[in-house]
């Protein structure tokens, strides 16, 4: 594999990229982003394609299993080979564990030595159970006669007893049998301990009549490796998505709800983000986002370039102050500033006019996972460091410092009205935050793994639907997505529906219900006022994102496949 190896021995650049692929197939994409930045994978003369997924783990077994080899090679051959435990091989050097195996086969001599002769135990077993039997058959001998005796004294009275007996018998059979059915259905469906309603209601989405039909989804292909971002144009039917292919791509489709479910006639336009080598991995596009009219979209990728495109597909402007991978990207409302958060720990806010870097803020001390505009001038930053910076154009210091996270945080957004901040970590909570108070409004605990994205409903006060509560959703490891009462802190749903970690959640537009994709194929649609599924949608690859366009009759969903779905939504 490579160059230097040689005699089986792997060299630095081998071991970075085996370790490198281990974060990947494991979904820790922050952290193989961080590693492959800093160990240069992207110059690593690897063909990424002859090495098959589980590489790491195949070797470190073997070499597990080796050793252990390399232990018992000195066994007496009428010895047992004798196993070790995992963590002794991680920990002890050969002597050591040769050391432990031979004390460990001389106590169990002492212990065979103990033990008396197999035969004599099986015949002195043999003998007890003899004279038990005996000792039964001689007392039930006697208690049959007695019983003889007292049946024909009392015949009429002993066979209504006995009829009443036999009934009541069957009673209890037919009792039992019914309360076994009932458990082993609620066990085919993965519950026990009792009817769970909204498990049980889960376990059977896929039975319910909510699949979203073929006909009504078109699939999208052309990219030639996992799709990681897809966002609608705010201004007609243009679909753009990211690609670890180092491409961007405008997807230009029909207007209506009568899509085809091929892809033949749609218009595809290609963004390359590289000169040359189509598979150079540092061009990955990790993110995208539109401007308010659609006739720019931004993209960042891996080499820590931001570059700018008009809606043709022309390369207008590229971005390169950072020194790192840019994970995310926005543009203001008013259009004026992009801003744009790097694993170099700085997020840079860039002048639209002039593209020039208008002002980089480094504050953070480990790499920029979020950042989000509270409003034209302000924004907020989240980091592994675990701290979360809201800043102001011209401001030398962060305007707040919010530190109540123990884990990286993963994501961060402002409510519509850019007064309550919300954020989620790998410590597996939710915080919702007010520039009122330096501690957290509401910490929300309940989820069991990490929390990858959380999102606010396009409802409330001061937003197009002022009748609606204000609600927020929050997607988890755990598989779990939960809606909780932004004003009360107050847990309003757990979805239960997906079976692996959900990466992605969106709001339609008019907040009445909640896309959500995960790594189990499944596109799911939910109900936010019953909180229920009621259109569901099952690919052939994880999902990284999932989008409503403006009207919020289509989704499209980004998969681990290289494909694109997009999915007519009526109701």
């Amino acid at each position: 594999m490579g160059e230097g190896g040689g005699d089986g021995c792997l060299n630095s650049n081998e071991l970075n990229y085996l370790v490198f692929r281990y974060l990947q197939e494991s979904g820790l994409t922050h952290a193989a982003f961080a590693l492959g930045y800093e160990a240069g994978i992207d110059k690593s003369p690897i063909d990424g394609h002859m090495v098959p997924p589980g590489t790491l783990v195949k070797i470190v077994q073997k070499g597990l299993q080796y050793i252990e080899m390399e232990a018992n090679v000195d066994i007496d051959p009428d010895d047992d080979f004798t196993l070790v435990d995992s963590l002794e091989l991680i920990t002890m050097d050969v002597p050591d564990l040769r050391k432990i195996i031979g004390e460990r086969r001389e106590n169990q001599k002492k212990e065979n030595l103990k033990k008396e002769n197999p035969q004599k135990k099986k015949d002195r077993e043999k003998e007890r159970d003899k004279i038990h039997v005996d000792e039964y058959e001689t007392l039930h001998k006697q208690e049959r006669d007695v019983e003889m005796e007292e049946c024909e004294k009392e015949q009429p009275n002993k066979e209504k007893d006995r009829e009443k007996k036999q009934e009541q018998h069957r009673q209890v059979e037919l009792n039992k049998h019914h309360e076994n059915k009932i458990k082993t259905k609620f066990e085919e469906n993965g519950v026990s301990g009792g009817p769970q309603p909204m498990e049980i209601a889960n376990e059977l989405i896929e039975s319910l009549d909510c699949e979203i039909r073929s006909s009504d989804v078109t699939i999208l292909k052309g990219h030639t490796s996992e799709v990681f971002a897809c966002a609608w144009s705010p201004i007609g039917s243009i679909l753009a998505s990211g690609s670890g292919d180092s491409t961007a791509r405008l997807w230009c489709l029909p207007q209506g709800p009568n899509a085809p479910s091929m892809q033949t006639g749609i218009d595809v336009c290609v963004l390359k983000h590289f000169k040359g080598r189509t598979n150079d991995k540092s061009k990955e596009v990790t993110t995208l986002d539109w401007n308010g009219d659609g006739t720019l979209l931004a993209t960042g990728s891996y080499d820590g370039n931001a570059r700018i495109w008009g809606r043709d597909g022309e390369l207008k402007n590229t971005l390169n102050k950072h020194k790192g991978p840019i994970f995310s990207l926005k543009w203001n409302k008013k259009q004026d500033y992009l801003l744009s958060g790097s694993v170099d720990r700085t997020a840079i806010v860039w002048d639209t006019k002039t593209w020039e870097c208008k002002q980089q803020f480094e504050f953070h001390s480990a790499p920029t996972l979020d950042v989000d505009w509270r409003n034209d001038v302000s924004f907020a930053s989240g980091s592994t460091d675990h701290m979360i910076y809201v800043c102001k154009i011209g401001e030398n210091r962060p305007i707040k410092a919010f530190s109540g996270h123990q884990g990286e945080v993963n994501a961060i957004k402002w409510d519509p009205t850019g007064s309550l901040l919300a954020s989620c970590s790998d410590d597996r909570t939710a915080k919702i935050w007010s520039l009122k108070y330096d501690n957290c409004v509401h910490n929300l605990t309940d989820h069991e793994k990490e929390i990858y994205t959380i999102k606010w409903s396009p409802t409330g006060p001061d937003t197009c639907n002022p009748n609606q509560k204000l609600i927020l959703a929050s997607a988890s490891f755990d598989s779990i997505i939960k809606l909780w009462d932004a004003e009360l802190g107050k847990l309003l749903y757990n979805l239960h529906g997906h079976k692996q970690p959900v990466y992605s959640v969106a709001f339609s537009p008019n907040g009445e219900y909640l896309a959500s994709g995960s790594l189990d194929q499944s596109l799911h649609i939910w109900s936010t006022r019953e909180g229920k599924v009621v259109k569901t949608y099952r690919g052939t690859g994880g999902i990284f994102e999932v989008c409503w366009n403006r009207e919020g009759d289509k989704i499209a969903a980004c998969f681990s496949n290289n494909t694109v779905c997009v999915a007519e939504f009526r109701m």
